[in-house]
């Protein structure tokens, strides 16, 4: 009997005991699956895992554009050192209209708005958004009478011009359509009791409005105060001190749920918005008076659209080569910022930075005047071109091998390209291929490699000379025409 009791208590413990391990199993599997990345976290998920960050902005003379050769502006400066303090890359979509870039969000083909967006709660229901940047006010831009300048006192001035919004009625403005000064006219056409008559412009940006208001062509635009304070250096001519709104917050927008990315932004914000680099930037855009100078030269994307003094030669040169000659641009600002008497501690002068005994070999020394030396480079380019027809088909891959070349030498390239196949690699793709084992070419284990006949390469520098080439050349291609 004693033994019985035993085996059927024996039994029972053992029941017991694959109960609990079963339940001890589901709750490890259930605690399994809360800790998976959440549909919220894809997009920073992604963002990381890619390396790369898409973000929209406009293109005006504050936000995004191009001066003397240099990606430049408020926007585009705050999202590189976000892109940085991700560690990742910061890839560009200019989108002027606010409607479009809410869809690339909602479709996924970005991860982030940073237009200057006004905070709204109309708006809060379709995209997420940031911690403030900064804040502004509406402000009504105006003409000042032809003669100001002569009047004696600003209560002269000032009796010209509309200075109480009850003045607005019956009045037409003109406004940047999917905006959210349409709602707030609406608004104030209540508030005053009388009719505004607005028009919407489809394509015309903010900025071309106030242009226009400045050349008499409309009477009355409204923009946020920071974009109507930089234009008015531009245009003195124009009024800006009349406000038509409360202050309200500026911020970045990101797709409703992404929360890892908003997190992230905020945390990123915070710390940033501490430093002296965040009031420097500001003031850089929106206080410094040398702007003016930056949008009206002719080397201006906005005002000039030029690039370089050489443009007229890169294009007619970048024809032998069948090369874009936006890129060609990109590479001489990268050998010398389109100084011709530049020169390196290695001997390499001119535009393109040639060699002496390279330079010897097409005519051209230090004297020769630039178009010489952008001839003699676009050669040079065409030889390595050249060395590469027969091995890489695909001419955008094969760009890579040559900008590369161009700066560390072609047998170093060649080397990369043998260490690649003997590491299983394709030797006739660049990125994480052929890259890698020129960017690791300092390292003893590769350049003492028995593949490797040119030894020791200095690598990081030319695989940074091929990406800082490519990602200007974007820029480029997003405000200069071809």
């Amino acid at each position: 009997m004693y033994k019985r009791i035993t085996f059927y208590s024996l039994l029972f413990s053992l029941f017991i005991l694959l109960l609990y391990s079963c339940n001890q199993q589901e709750q490890k599997t259930k605690e399994v699956v809360e800790v998976r990345p959440k549909p919220k976290d894809v997009v920073l998920t992604r963002i990381l895992y890619e390396k790369k960050l898409v973000a929209t902005t406009d293109y005006n003379s504050t936000n995004y554009f191009v001066y003397r050769g240099e990606p430049m502006g408020y926007q585009y400066e705050l999202l590189k050192s976000f892109a940085k303090y991700l560690g990742v890359k910061l890839e560009i979509k200019i989108i002027n209209d606010i409607e479009s870039s809410f869809e690339c969000i909602e479709q996924n083909d970005c991860d982030l708005i940073a237009l200057g967006l006004t905070v709204t709660k109309e708006r809060s229901k379709l995209v997420d958004f940031s911690s403030p940047l900064s804040q502004t006010r509406q402000m009504l831009v105006q003409r000042k009478p032809e003669n100001w300048r002569k009047m004696a006192t600003m209560d002269q001035i000032n009796s010209h011009l509309i200075r109480n919004p009850l003045d607005l009625a019956g009045k037409t403005i003109h406004i940047q359509k999917n905006t959210i000064f349409e709602i707030r006219l609406y608004n104030l056409s209540d508030e005053i009791g009388a009719d505004i008559n607005i028009v919407e412009h489809p394509y015309a940006t903010v900025e071309e409005l106030i242009d226009m208001v400045a050349k008499g062509e409309i009477d009355y635009t409204i923009s946020d105060e920071h974009i109507a304070l930089v234009n008015q250096k531009y245009f003195p001519d124009i009024d800006v001190k009349t406000p038509i709104s409360f202050p309200q917050n500026i911020a970045w927008a990101v797709k409703m749920g992404t929360t890892g990315l908003l997190d992230t932004i905020n945390a990123w914000l915070e710390d940033y918005n501490k430093t002296k680099i965040s009031v420097y930037l500001y003031n850089k855009y929106f206080k410094n008076t040398r702007s003016v100078n930056y949008a009206r030269s002719e080397y201006h994307s906005i005002k000039g659209g030029k690039i370089s003094p050489y443009d007229k030669f890169i294009k007619e040169y970048s024809e032998l080569i069948e090369w874009d000659w936006r890129l060609l641009a990109s590479l001489i600002y990268q050998e010398s910022r389109f100084y011709p008497d530049a020169r390196s501690w290695a001997g390499a002068f001119g535009l393109m930075q040639l060699m002496p005994h390279t330079a010897a070999k097409y005519g051209v020394d230090s004297l020769s005047p630039p178009e010489e030396q952008i001839k003699a480079g676009v050669q040079f380019i065409r030889l390595l071109n050249k060395q590469f027809l027969n091995k890489i088909e695909d001419k955008d891959e094969r760009t890579k091998f040559v900008l590369a070349s161009y700066n560390a030498g072609i047998a170093h390239v060649y080397d990369a390209r043998r260490l690649a196949e003997k590491y299983d690699k394709d030797p006739n793709l660049w990125n994480d291929n052929v890259d890698y084992y020129l960017r690791n070419k300092s390292k003893p284990e590769y350049y003492q490699d028995s593949v490797v006949k040119y030894g020791y390469c200095r690598g990081e520098e030319p695989y940074n000379f091929v990406y800082d080439i490519l990602e200007r050349f974007h820029h480029y291609k997003n405000v200069i025409e071809n």
